[in-house]
């Protein structure tokens, strides 16, 4: 039938041990559902028993594997953590499962999906001399979705996807962005079968000759999305490590949304007597900006100079500042006093001044972290705090705008070097 598929998975498969023939087994089993594989059909395989064949079944406690597993914790609720793998896949504990497995023991995923599925394909020919296609398939749950599905992780004789990209839809409409995930699909489909009980860990789904290949192809690895083209890449657990100084841009231009949409997160940050205490300055001028950055030099010169430095000092230290010229956009957050209470002391009033001051600072930060969900580096440089009344001359600000640094803001040049991790309890003090 034209456009019909057929899914079985057969009953009575053994337990599957290291060292087990995956391929012999199922086609032990097929006879008795009453099938035998055909060219053209696909052979869908969970990866738990891929795994127990291959020796992945391991004494190990969990969450020490799922550690051992992860390349990058991407969210963490209470005990469940999802994470990347070193395969790039994101799911729930690092693809570790303590089910179906011996206790005091876990699986995990197989090293190499899609040479597993690979090497089915092969021994299928060889057990049965049918040329078929195989792919691996694990659950996964999903981004604004409840529930899980199976998802191909390994994949070979089967174009893991279909580029519909370019095509007409039939009504005059040329598809801009649709790209099917095919492999995903069959997996998906040969669960609907297998269920997750069932005990039927393999399925064979028919009617997809015209897209299997005789080459192995690119595997699951092609459905793994590059960082790069990635718009959620930031989980709960990257938002805030992802803010990083940067210190050289691109000459890319930065999209001046996206530092707007920056400053309206700024200014949801905590602040006293619900006030409203940030200001932004946005300094798109290119002859307003170099006339700043003159200006706040030649004012840093002289205070060194008079500081004793010598000539070669003075140039080293002030070089620092070049970051703010090589930036393709820069901002000046300031501090603005309204609704700051008045006191007759200077004890509070230096307290209630402090207080505004965290509170541009949380502004700032909240910045500098949107900045990075927006793909922006930033570094935060200090140096208009020293000359406030110049900056606020040469920008031609209020009086009351109190400048509090200023923020280099571009595409960075190079991916920043990664922190090495600090041990909160170096900076806690307990009473």
């Amino acid at each position: 039938m034209s456009g019909s598929l057929l899914v079985w998975a057969p009953d009575g498969v053994p337990e599957i041990e290291a060292g087990d023939d995956l391929a012999a087994v199922l086609l032990a089993a097929l006879p008795a559902e009453g099938f035998e594989l055909a060219e053209g059909d696909v052979v869908v395989v969970t990866s738990k028993v891929v795994s127990k064949a291959e020796g992945r079944a391991v004494v190990m406690d969990r969450d020490e594997a799922v550690a051992a597993e992860t390349v990058r914790l991407v969210a963490r609720r209470g005990d469940t953590r999802i994470a990347e793998t070193r395969h790039g896949l994101v799911l729930a504990a690092a693809g570790v499962d303590a089910s179906g497995t011996e206790p005091g023991t876990v699986l995990l995923l197989p090293v190499d999906p899609d040479a597993s599925a690979r090497s089915l394909r092969s021994r299928f020919l060889q057990l049965a001399g049918v040329d078929v296609a195989v792919v691996v398939s694990d659950t996964m749950g999903r981004a604004w979705r409840t529930g899980q599905t199976d998802q191909a992780i390994g994949v070979a004789g089967l174009p893991p996807v279909d580029d519909l990209r370019g095509q007409d839809d039939g009504h005059g409409n040329v598809l801009t962005a649709t790209v099917a995930a095919v492999a995903d699909e069959v997996a998906s489909a040969a669960d609907l079968v297998k269920g997750k009980l069932g005990r039927r860990p393999f399925a064979v789904v028919r009617g997809l000759a015209r897209r299997t290949t005789r080459e192995d192809g690119p595997g699951a690895a092609a459905l793994v999305r590059p960082a790069a083209e990635d718009m959620f890449r930031l989980g709960s657990h990257d938002v805030l490590p992802a803010r990083r100084t940067v210190r050289s841009f691109t000459d890319r231009a930065v999209d001046r949304a996206a530092v707007r949409r920056a400053v309206a997160a700024a200014v949801t940050a905590p602040a006293p007597h619900h006030t409203t205490p940030w200001r932004f300055v946005l300094v798109e001028d290119p002859a307003v900006r170099w006339r700043l950055l003159d200006a706040m030099l030649a004012a840093w010169v002289a205070d060194l100079r008079r500081d004793g430095f010598t000539d070669e000092q003075v140039a080293r230290r002030t070089r620092r500042g070049d970051i703010l010229r090589g930036a393709p956009v820069l901002v000046v957050p300031c501090l603005v006093g309204d609704g700051m209470h008045d006191y007759p002391d200077e004890r509070r009033s230096r307290a209630e001044r402090e207080m505004f001051v965290v509170a541009t600072g949380a502004g700032v930060e909240n910045f500098l972290v949107a900045l990075a969900v927006e793909g922006l580096g930033s570094a935060w440089v200090s140096s208009t705090m020293f000359c406030r009344d110049l900056v606020r001359d040469e920008l031609d600000l209020p009086a009351g705008w109190d400048p509090m640094g200023a923020v280099a803001v571009g595409h960075p040049a190079a991916a920043p070097a990664d922190r090495p991790p600090r041990d909160p309890e170096k900076f806690l003090l307990v009473r």
